[in-house]
């Protein structure tokens, strides 16, 4: 048995999903089931004895404390946090909450459990704690990729908040010994990504005929990495990773921002063209710069590679590929998504 947090947001609901096609260990999924968390995400385990979802926060030290002790989990896989730059610009409190105190408050019930654990059960539990690039601050043009001894220099409240998590988790290794792995990962992609990242929004709006907004001049690069490829190194990190380590996780696809636009456009001029002949590239509209925006990310993922035999199975073309027919294939969910109809449907649900 895991315990999985944040099991209902874009990463975490696709961990859960890749792990429950791949092994017969069963899992607890806490998720607080905020805007970007969606049962629907899990909608194809319903019945699925092997999930448990229970609505929760991480900072709730009784509800965390109960569920460890319930059901003994051999590992906590933590996705929990709030992870959009834009929204921590203009509302930082959530972060704070959430990605400082609630990952310092989850850490305590954890290291009470893990303290009460006994042989095997203690010697081989993990704490795993899921990360971000966006610590390490920006790069130059030219400059060489991040790698894990890249000091910590975040730029936005989501990466300071992020940047702090990543220290409480290394010091409750440190000062307490529990035995914790940690991971920093590049922008991720494909399905069920909450539309307000760039490219869930731009396959929504070129479908709904809306401009396709890029900040500045859109030459900032990003590193893009396959979701089901990051769930598939957060499980080997998971399995062979040395304690209170950090592993990067990067897909080695750098991509200005326009690049992504314009592969976006000319796939869906394939796939769904629009009905007066003309490219969705018409659609694209510069718009002011976010104020701090890094200019460049990019992992180097040569210690995991090298450590524990990962690398990214799916280019970044077969990747947008198959992120783009996902959605065109599943319009219903994103609709629910953007109307707002899931999140008081949760409401009705879990009242």
């Amino acid at each position: 048995m895991i315990l999985v947090t944040g099991g209902a947001g874009f990463i975490g609901s696709n961990f859960v999903l890749d792990w429950l096609s791949r092994e017969k260990e069963p899992l607890v999924n806490l998720d607080k089931l905020t805007y970007a968390g969606n049962p629907d995400n899990l909608s194809a385990l319903n019945g699925d004895e092997r999930h448990m979802f229970v609505r929760g926060d991480i900072g709730d030290a009784e509800l965390i404390a109960g569920l460890l002790d319930k059901h003994q989990p051999r590992a906590v896989v933590n996705f929990a946090a709030e992870s959009h730059v834009d929204r921590s610009i203009h509302g930082p409190d959530e972060f704070i909450q959430t990605n400082i105190v609630g990952t310092f408050r989850l850490l305590e019930t954890v290291r009470a459990y893990w303290m009460g654990l006994n042989g095997s059960a203690r010697t081989g539990f993990r704490f795993l704690h899921v990360s971000t690039d966006e610590v390490y601050g920006s790069l130059d043009h030219d400059g060489p990729a991040f790698r894990e001894t890249n000091p910590y220099q975040p730029n936005s409240p989501y990466s300071a908040s992020k940047a702090a998590s990543d220290h409480l988790v290394r010091a409750y290794h440190h000062t307490y010994g529990l035995p914790v792995l940690t991971t920093n990962c590049s922008n991720n992609y494909g399905p069920y990504q909450f539309p307000e990242k760039l490219i869930p929004l731009v396959i929504h709006n070129a479908l709904a005929g809306k401009p396709l907004p890029i900040y500045g001049d859109g030459r900032q690069i990003r590193d893009w990495l396959y979701v089901t490829d990051h769930c598939r190194a957060v499980c080997r990190v998971l399995e062979a990773g040395r304690l209170g380590e950090t592993y990067n996780i990067g897909g080695g696809n750098e991509k200005t921002n326009l690049d992504v636009v314009h592969t976006l456009c000319d796939i869906l001029d394939e796939l769904r063209p629009r009905g007066d002949g003309q490219s969705y590239r018409t659609q694209i509209m510069f718009v002011k710069d976010r104020p701090g925006h890094d200019r460049r990310y990019a992992i180097d993922a040569t210690k995991i590679e090298r450590e524990l035999g990962w690398k990214p199975a799916e280019t970044f073309e077969s990747g947008i590929r198959k992120t783009v027919q996902w959605y065109l294939d599943h319009e219903s969910w994103v609709r629910n998504v953007t109307s707002g109809e899931y999140r008081r449907w949760v409401e009705k649900q879990y009242a």
